[in-house]
């Protein structure tokens, strides 16, 4: 049953009423298990719960009266009944996976619900791209509610995409019957100053009564903060540390703290419930995002809420803050989030509410995984040749593309420098004197070279700049046409010859990420939809991008999954410094800047 079909409350009232009064037969009992109550934050022994029609029917200390000859019974044995999972922010291609395959990697994780912001195929594919993914998502047999994408660019005048999102778009998409509200809002100057088209896509989400997600990635907590609260965004997933969280939750924004497989930002801000004892209510967990590689070898949202409680937070409040917070901010707690009548029948059975081993996960009432196998049907969508023929690049490029020309004359110059941080979204914006050879600037050291190379329309620029905390070695260079937000192609190497060499390689495959040592292609992960995603089964895709890391970790790389560091080197909309296909941006001042100081 997929989410399209699936039955509301309204249209299920009658079975649900009649299997509670014991008058007809439950599809399935989960007998004899500990309820996690999420709304009152206890654990309740003994418990049954009854289900038809993929809802929650009854929940007691004896289901008995449901039961009938074809009644499906599934003994608990005193493990926890735990709600599904919620990740209330992610991407999902960011997994390098189409919804499909994600959702086939997350099922056994006890994910039953994911908010999916498609903003990484809307600047390749434009509002077609968001509805392949929507309707993709609607297929499955979780609930993947889809954010309609807000930001394509995600600052306008500072990058060039492949498509542009308008006003008319989001409108045009809140009539769809996944989605559930506005993906988050980057352009925060923009709202903060009152541009038109953005407070323009937040009107049309509010009149639809649907969620505005925020991004607010600045440390300024003064006027501007509150000028972007003001203009209407709802929650907000870019805070670093405590303050952040505080901040948000005071001005009625619901603070998601994040744990995907590079950013490591819940245990700076979980204090503010741990330690300050604020209501854990307007908090959430979320992922922002995983790779294919954490979600097959570490988990999904298990993962966030088990690290979560290593940092000292109740098991029963972060179970809350990835189950009831995250579906009452939403609008969904009617539909999902607890295990009580009538919501969808989506849970996990648990044997340990700390450690949280997911042993049998249910959703919409059908048993979809069990001892971490997938069992459930994840259909795949007949993605065109258009969503596959994306890396428009007009000629293969050489070595002389990757050149940085110095000043006539110098030895050597002063160079802006994108500083990487690990586990951390944000860079830095750092100086360092580089050498220089036959009118070149070299990368030396610490420090190498990036360059964003257009593939959208084909023009064949190529913009160079230089950045540090990789710690590559050699002779080597890693290309990826994931490029958060603008997609184009970024390359960072220690070599032109090596830049050359990956870039083109990529242009033949159509799209992924590549390593090039001494000539030698050491990885190649194939993402062929919108140089975005794979649709092969997700395990392929993560022991193709484990080869990618170890290759990475060969050429000296040795900073935490420094994948997701590389795909973000042109997100310019958190600072300090970022590359687009238009220059070096401060993103401090949204403003361009020179790579070459003097």
């Amino acid at each position: 049953m997929t989410q399209d079909t699936f039955p509301s409350w309204p249209e299920s009232a009658a079975r649900l009423v009649d299997v509670a009064a014991g008058r007809s037969p439950a599809d399935m009992i989960v007998t004899g298990g500990i309820w996690v109550n999420v709304h009152t934050r206890e654990t309740l022994p003994d418990n049954d719960i009854a289900i038809v029609a993929g809802r929650i029917a009854f929940v007691g200390p004896d289901a008995s009266h449901c039961r009938g000859d074809e009644t499906e019974i599934i003994e608990a044995r005193g493990r926890h009944m735990i709600p599904g999972l919620c990740d209330a922010h992610m991407h999902i291609e960011s997994g390098m996976l189409t919804p499909a395959e994600f959702a086939r990697a997350v099922i056994p994780h006890g994910t039953t619900s994911m908010f999916t912001d498609p903003h990484e195929i809307a600047n390749v594919l434009g509002l077609e791209g968001v509805r392949m993914m929507h309707d993709e998502a609607l297929m499955q047999p979780v609930n993947i509610f889809t954010q309609m994408p807000s930001c394509a660019p995600s600052a306008p005048g500072m990058e060039t995409t492949g498509f542009e999102i308008s006003a008319d778009d989001v409108a045009e998409a809140m009539t769809w019957p996944g989605i559930i509200g506005l993906g988050e809002m980057m352009n925060f100057p923009g709202v903060s100053n009152g541009d038109p088209q953005m407070l323009a896509e937040i009107a049309a989400t509010q009149r639809s009564g649907k969620t505005v997600g925020g991004h607010y990635a600045s440390p300024d907590l003064g006027h501007a903060f509150a000028a972007y609260v003001a203009g209407g965004p709802a929650d907000d997933h870019e805070g670093t540390c405590e303050a952040d969280a505080i901040a948000r939750m005071r001005q009625g924004m619901r603070s998601m703290i994040r744990l995907g497989s590079a950013w490591y930002d819940v245990e700076s801000q979980i204090t503010a419930i741990t330690e300050k004892g604020l209501d854990p209510r307007n908090m959430i967990l979320c992922t922002d995002d995983c790779h294919s590689g954490t979600l097959v070898n570490e988990g999904h949202m298990n993962r966030v809420v088990r690290h979560a409680i290593d940092c000292g937070c109740d098991p029963l409040v972060a179970l809350q803050m990835a189950t009831i917070n995250t579906a009452t901010h939403f609008g969904l707690e009617r539909e999902i989030g607890s295990l009580t009548p009538g919501r969808r029948a989506d849970m996990i059975l648990s044997s340990d509410l700390a450690a949280l081993p997911i042993e049998v996960v249910i959703a919409r009432g059908r048993v979809v995984a069990q001892d971490g196998v997938c069992l459930a049907n994840c259909p795949h969508y007949d993605w065109p040749d258009r969503a596959r023929e994306t890396v428009r690049m007009a000629r293969d490029l050489k070595a002389d593309d990757f050149a940085v020309p110095a000043p006539e004359g110098a030895n050597g110059v002063t160079a802006n420098v994108i500083g990487v941080v690990e586990n951390q979204a944000p860079t830095k914006a750092l100086q360092f004197e580089l050498p220089v050879t036959e009118g070149r600037v070299q990368a030396t050291g610490e420090v190498c070279q990036i360059a964003l190379v257009e593939r959208h329309r084909g023009t064949g620029g190529v913009v160079n700049a230089f950045v540090s905390g990789f710690g590559y070695e050699g002779r080597m260079a890693m290309a990826s046409t994931v490029a958060h937000d603008s997609h184009h192609m970024i390359v960072v190497g220690t070599d032109a010859e090596q830049m050359a060499l990956a870039a083109n390689r990529l242009r033949a495959v159509g799209g992924g990420i590549v390593i090039f040592r001494d000539g030698q292609e050491l990885a190649l992960v194939e993402l062929p939809i919108a140089g975005l995603m794979s649709d092969s089964p997700a395990a392929d895709v993560a022991a193709a991008t484990q080869q990618m890391m170890h290759a990475m970790r060969d050429c000296g790389c040795t900073i935490n999954n420094a994948y997701m560091q590389h795909s973000l080197l042109a997100l310019v909309v958190i600072p300090e410094l970022r590359i687009s296909d238009l220059g070096l941006v401060d993103v401090r001042t949204f403003q361009f800047t020179d790579v070459i100081v003097s």
